[in-house]
């Protein structure tokens, strides 16, 4: 049977070869290791092969006994002996392939959950930054300091290369969006606000809407935003504009953030939030995407 056990073990010579020792007398063996060295312990990785009636308690028992602490172990599959380079190239390619996906990937990189079930008081969390967009995944075994510099150099290629793609990232709060002007026809879009909804619209015909919903009772500081753009007008900014302009409806009728909820394979998502400058936090669970973006302090647009 595989298991990938992390454990602490102390700073010193021979640490480590005496847990090899204890897994190699007691029929365990070592296939695959990793270290992330830390000022006074080192944290390990190790995947190793059991005798098919172990259990955690007895492999626990084992890494404490040699020496180990903060012993964290979960049956695997022969995919943890991928080659560590490779998976993060993988990863990459799937995040630029589908940004959206960017929470999900990355926490199966880490071994970790984007929306773990339940309570989140005894797992660690890593957060990373996409633009402005944070995401968070979490788990039970601490993150060490190469795994959280690991996070921020993919959030940080990620983002770079989302935002060369991508121009408009450089709109900032409080500031008018792109011109709206359709390319190759000289149509100006303009926004109408109308009660709970905004209206993108051209030549007097609504091309995209986005409505600010009541809040839900156990969120009474959450407003729930829908948004659609006419597929023929896509790709042209009003999205972005569109959620903007909802963010400031929703600061103006009182809401805390807004909260957004799309299909997992929606690769619009996550751009056209980096897109209008407000700082989000987007999680996925299962098949949904789920973006909430604070607008207490979102800042009107000068007169």
């Amino acid at each position: 049977m595989l298991w990938r056990v992390r454990t602490t073990l102390p700073d010193r010579p021979g640490a480590l070869a005496g847990l090899a020792h204890d897994c190699g007398v007691a029929g365990v063996n070592i296939l695959g290791l990793q270290i992330f060295p830390g000022i006074e312990a080192v944290t390990d990785e190790l995947v190793l092969r059991t005798p098919d009636d172990w259990g955690v308690d007895r492999l626990t028992e084992l890494v404490q006994g040699a020496g180990g602490h903060t012993v964290v172990a979960a049956p695997c599959t022969e995919a943890a002996l991928t080659d560590q380079p490779a998976r993060y190239v993988r990863a990459a390619r799937s995040i630029l392939a589908q940004p959206a996906s960017f929470p999900e990937v990355v926490a199966q990189l880490f071994d970790a959950e984007a929306d773990p079930p339940g309570g989140t008081e005894t797992l660690d969390v890593m957060e990373m930054t996409v633009g402005d967009v944070v995401v968070q995944v979490h788990r039970k075994a601490p993150f060490t300091a190469t795994e959280h510099a690991r996070g921020a150099a993919i959030a940080d290629l990620v983002g770079d290369v989302l935002g060369r793609s991508h121009p408009a990232y450089a709109v900032a709060p409080g500031l008018p969006g792109p011109s709206g002007r359709r390319m190759g026809g000289g149509t100006t879009v303009s926004l109408v606000r109308d009660g709970d909804t905004v209206s993108a619209v051209a030549d007097e015909t609504v091309v995209g809407v986005a409505v600010v919903r009541a809040p839900a009772p156990d969120e009474p500081a959450a407003r729930p935003v829908t948004l659609r753009v006419d597929p023929g007008w896509q790709r042209r900014g009003i999205g972005t504009r569109l959620l903007l302009e909802g963010a400031r409806l929703a600061h103006d009728l009182g809401a805390g953030e807004i909260v957004l909820t799309t299909r997992a394979d929606n690769q619009a998502a996550l751009p056209m939030v980096l897109a209008t400058g407000l700082r989000g936090r987007i999680r996925m669970a299962a098949d949904m995407l789920t973006v909430r973006v604070p607008v207490r302090d979102l800042r009107p647009v000068s007169a």
